[in-house]
């Protein structure tokens, strides 16, 4: 089967690379189709379970057809082409069900959303289907995107506002400076770690990264170098019931043994005025990022969250680099968030 995510606009790369990070972890096999603006598709015998632990995705939808359209071209043109798609499609409807229809436009195009509903809707009414607005049975939508006009059937539809109940400020223990939990969700879903699998934070800090991972059902280990953030942290995991392991340590001088942990995500510290045991910013990179190395299984990832390009000293102590994405935070800071995989 053929599945479209439609992604969350809020960042060029990051959205895609959750998903796939999410589908790598269920080790189901997948081809990736297309990747359009704000929209991924794949190829994949099954749908795994993945769209309750997804940040930056809005809406998965099962392919049942897909058309070429352009902005160039006259909208007419473009319409015809979409309702003969829609007209010539296997609908997944017995007569016992309803349906409605959803238009998403991502950019470049003029149709009205509503117009666009109404006259598919129209089209799969005349084939002698109802029509249920408020509580449908099967819910179909367009999705235009690019040079795409995608027509799919919802197969979930993702509760972002969760994470806004878990903003920084509304934990029991805040420090400033901390993820927003949809980006912590987010990375800990590209190391494409597994339930049950050992989630490792060497700079936990409040607990942000932890707790997204223990909400989907990793083993969470945090350690920082502050003993008030350890604290803190247990009074996080107290709040939002969360199991794990918490030690006041040094990230340059990590107490575990070789390839020992599944997973390594964390948010390296930016200021000079954070704590730190090291002599330097860059001491603390080059010691903390060959201390992660050795503590991670071979072949497993870590994702890196720094105020400067980690890839350099990522391959000197032993990684490969798999990805690197840049977040804007403000007009002095951009976040670097690196993929790396142990050799």
């Amino acid at each position: 089967m053929r599945i479209a995510f439609e992604l969350s606009g809020e960042h060029q790369t990051l959205p895609r690379s959750e998903v796939l990070g999410c589908l790598t972890s269920t080790g189901i096999p997948f081809k990736e189709i297309a990747t359009l603006d704000q929209v991924l598709i794949i190829e994949i015998d099954e749908m795994p379970p993945i769209a309750k632990r997804l940040a930056m995705t809005h809406h998965i939808l099962e392919v049942i057809d897909m058309c070429q359209v352009s902005p160039q071209r006259d909208s007419n043109t473009n319409m015809e082409l979409i309702t003969a798609m829609v007209s010539a499609s296997d609908l997944p409807l017995g007569n016992e069900k309803t349906f409605c229809v959803r238009a998403k436009i991502i950019k470049n195009y003029t149709y009205e959303t509503s117009t666009l509903e109404r006259d598919i809707g129209a089209i799969i009414y005349k084939r002698g289907y109802r029509v249920n607005l408020e509580n449908p049975d099967v819910v179909f939508r367009l999705v235009i995107t690019g040079d795409k006009c995608i027509f799919g059937r919802l197969l979930f539809s993702i509760d972002r506002h969760q994470y806004e109940s878990r903003r920084p400020h509304l934990k029991p223990f805040f420090y400033p400076g901390a993820l927003l939990p949809g980006v912590a969700r987010t990375i800990v879903n590209i190391s494409s770690v597994r339930p049950g699998e050992l989630l490792l934070d060497p700079f936990c800090g409040t607990g942000g990264i932890l707790i997204e991972a223990g909400l989907t059902g990793v083993n969470c280990l945090g350690m920082d170098v502050q003993r008030k953030m350890v604290q803190g942290t247990a009074t996080n995991f107290q709040h939002y019931d969360i199991g794990g392991e918490l030690i006041i340590g040094d990230a340059c001088n990590i107490g575990l043994a070789d390839s020992s942990v599944d997973a390594i995500v964390t948010d390296i510290p930016y200021g000079r005025s954070t704590l730190y045991m090291a002599q330097s910013l860059q001491d603390l990179y080059v010691k903390s990022l060959k201390e992660m190395c050795r503590v991670l299984k071979p072949g497993k990832n870590a994702v890196i969250v720094s105020q400067i390009p980690m890839g350099a000293i990522g391959e000197d102590v032993g990684f490969k680099v798999l990805e690197c994405h840049q977040q804007r935070v403000h007009k002095s800071l951009t976040r670097h968030i690196i993929i790396l995989i142990k050799r």
